[in-house]
């Protein structure tokens, strides 16, 4: 089983960024956090490092009635919210890479067959984000 979704798009890096929170704002999923691994890279281990890696920020991204309903079927679920979505691209790259984390690892780990249904839910939905991405790219 794979633990991602991906796509890779010919987008610049800031377009990518803004139209993945606009994806998912349409599936439903809001952004609780931010994470600019780059600028904390370049921050903690100094410019060199940061540049090595490229653009990278993690999305927090949660759907409250998803979230709702997966932490009642298993509230230790709670150690895998939100879900993450990457954008990265590397410094030499000419396109961007978005990646989210596919739910069903929630089923795997946890085994609780009642996780089984939300996590379908959320990764229809996971992915018709990161697909209309490729659509409207191409």
């Amino acid at each position: 089983m794979t633990y991602a979704i991906t796509i890779t798009v010919p987008l610049a890096w800031d377009e990518a960024l803004r139209r993945t929170k606009e994806a998912l704002a349409e599936q439903g999923f809001g952004i609780l956090s931010e994470i600019d691994v780059r600028a904390t890279f370049t921050a903690k281990l100094g410019q060199d490092d940061g540049d090595e890696l490229g653009d990278l920020v993690i999305l927090g991204a949660c759907n409250p009635g998803l979230a709702s309903r997966a932490l009642r079927a298993e509230p230790d679920l709670g150690l895998l919210l939100p879900c993450n979505v990457v954008v990265r691209r590397g410094p030499d790259a000419d396109a961007t890479v978005i990646q989210a984390i596919a739910p069903q690892t929630m089923v795997q780990l946890t085994g609780n067959p009642a996780v089984a249904e939300v996590a379908d839910d959320a990764e229809a939905r996971l992915t018709r984000a990161l697909r209309s991405l490729e659509a409207t790219s191409a």
